[in-house]
């Protein structure tokens, strides 16, 4: 009796074992995302060396423990405030510790302004052509950069990199440089297309201070931005810092946001302060969302949250 027993709870036992491993799989947990997504982290003027150097570095120690980073991009103004020789090499010196893929692109406070104060100690505009050239060249050179403006294709978009480089307004690009982006777009039209420049687009932001909106703080020329926008539907996203704006003033996450109904605008805190937040992009075949990282508390903000759909 007892060998009869024995053999029973061995064979039951067995199929037991055999249905277990017989029943499908769990399915993943609610709100789980496991399709692929390629990620850009957004680094708003940095103002280096700047303000709060410490609190910068940790921000640049934090990005380097993400394993899904694929590129970060810094939206201008890398150097404190005029784009001298030293500041240019605080700025490289802080990036060589970025073990991530790395694209900057200028701004009004790499190229917008002579290397010499004056007799009063304030910043020059630059004026001089000549002037400006050397400035984009040395933007340029240190941090080894094919072109001051380029594109790339990431995940089934195409990413366009843009260059303050020209004189007027301290945010706005050459007739070249248009002429360069309006060629790129319609040469990729079936492309979601997203835009990283140094200034947001006219009307993106509340007027929450008497700056925003003002001709030096929009993307310019704003006209002809706006008539090349209107030529290529594909254009989903402009990314942008300048402003300052941060997750504390109105019009960071805003209906506002949409220019000509159609792109959206996303604005980028600085990193020169000491309560530092970093955004993301993560490019999903049909969505881009967009998080909000605060580096002070190490969270993601959930109510910050934004995605945008792929047009059909």
């Amino acid at each position: 009796m007892k060998n009869n027993l024995a053999t029973f709870h061995r064979l039951f036992s067995a199929v037991m074992l055999l249905c277990l491993l017989l029943l499908p799989l769990p399915a993943p947990a609610s709100g789980a995302d496991t399709a692929k997504y390629h990620r850009i982290v957004l680094l708003g003027d940095p103002h280096l060396p700047g303000k709060h150097l410490d609190k910068k570095e940790q921000v640049r120690e934090t990005i380097n423990t993400w394993n899904d980073v694929d590129l970060a991009v810094a939206l201008g103004d890398i150097c404190q405030d005029r784009g001298t020789a030293d500041e240019f090499v605080a700025a490289a010196r802080f990036f060589s510790g970025l073990n991530k893929p790395f694209l900057p692109i200028p701004g009004n406070h790499d190229v917008g302004y002579e290397d010499e104060t004056s007799m009063k100690g304030k910043r020059v505009r630059v004026s001089d052509d000549n002037v400006r050239t050397a400035k984009l060249e040395r933007f340029r050179s240190v941090f080894g950069l094919p072109a001051l403006y380029q594109s790339r294709q990431m995940g089934g978009y195409l990413l366009l990199f843009l260059a303050t480089d020209s004189s007027g307004h301290l945010t706005e690009m050459s007739d070249t440089q248009l002429f360069w982006l309006d060629e790129e777009l319609g040469r990729n039209p079936s492309l979601p297309a997203i835009v990283f420049f140094h200034a947001p687009l006219e009307g993106t932001l509340p007027p929450y201070n008497a700056k925003v909106n003002e001709p030096d703080y929009i993307a310019q020329p704003a006209r002809q931005i706006a008539e090349l926008t209107d030529r290529h539907p594909n254009l989903l996203l402009w990314v942008s810092g300048h402003t300052h704006t941060t997750p504390k003033l109105p019009g960071f996450i805003s209906p506002l946001n949409r220019y000509r109904d159609r792109i959206t605008n996303i604005h980028t805190p600085d990193l020169n302060r000491s309560h530092i937040w970093t955004r993301s992009l993560f490019l999903y075949p049909d969505r881009v969302v967009i998080k909000t990282w605060d580096h002070t508390i190490g969270i993601w903000l959930p109510e910050l949250e934004e995605t945008v759909l792929l047009p059909r």
